[in-house]
C-alpha cells in the first residue's frame, strides 16, 4: 500500500501550470517538520515536493499561498532525472 498523509506550510506560492491536452497541474513545495528537535534544541523540516492535477489543482492554485499550513494525501511516487 502507497498512501501518505502530510501537514505541513507552502514554502512559495503554488505554480499552476497545463499540460499540452488541457489538464491542470499544480506543483508546489510542502515545509513538513520533524517531530523531534535535533541535538541543539532547533526544529528541523523535510521539504516535500507535491505535485496536483486536474480540478483540485486549479483549487490549489487559486485559494492557496506561501506559508498557509495544508494537509496533502496522496502516494509517494519516486523519480530519477538524468541531466545530459
Amino acid at each position: 500500500m502507497n498512501k501518505v498523509i502530510l501537514i505541513g506550510r507552502l514554502t512559495r506560492d503554488p505554480e499552476l501550470r497545463y499540460t499540452a491536452s488541457g489538464i491542470a497541474c499544480t506543483t508546489f513545495t510542502l515545509a513538513v517538520n520533524r517531530p523531534v528537535k535535533n541535538p541543539q534544541g532547533q526544529q528541523e523540516a523535510d521539504f516535500i515536493p507535491v505535485i496536483v492535477w486536474r480540478k483540485a489543482a486549479e483549487n490549489t492554485a487559486q485559494y492557496v499561498r506561501k506559508g498557509n499550513q495544508v494537509a496533502v494525501e496522496g502516494r509517494i511516487e519516486v523519480r530519477k532525472y538524468q541531466d545530459n
